[in-house]
């Protein structure tokens, strides 16, 4: 089993920058795919970065390509997300999940394991 927490959160002004961090518990880190989502009031929960097992390959939501990035450090059982160029619309609750399948990593439903969340800001 894993379990998640995230943190960095915050309000920043638009055009600047925040780095989220998710630390997971458990020594089967390296076998979960991770993602990040994101929740703004009122709307579904969205599919925002993947990265894979092993850390080699990312995938980006068309929103945030370009300004955000993925990485993780399986010795330290951590993921972050880098977000610059941050936008009043990327404004939301930020979740950190863990995946132990290979497919459709946008799919809320293929993650088995949640954070409760962090909020990011951006004001205009």
């Amino acid at each position: 089993q894993v379990q998640v927490v995230e943190s960095g959160g915050g309000l920043v002004q638009a055009g600047g920058s925040l780095r989220l961090s998710c630390r997971a518990t458990g020594r089967t880190f390296s076998r979960y795919a991770m993602g990040w989502f994101r929740q703004a009031p009122g709307k579904e929960r969205e599919f925002v970065s993947f990265i894979t097992r092993g850390g080699g390959i990312t995938y980006y939501a068309e929103s945030v390509k370009g300004r955000f990035t993925v990485s993780r450090d399986n010795a330290e059982n951590m993921v972050y997300l880098q977000m610059n160029s941050l936008k009043p619309e990327d404004t939301a609750v930020y979740y950190c999940a863990a995946s132990s399948g290979s497919s459709d990593p946008v799919t809320t439903g293929n993650y088995n394991y949640w954070g409760q969340g962090t909020q990011v800001t951006v004001s205009s």
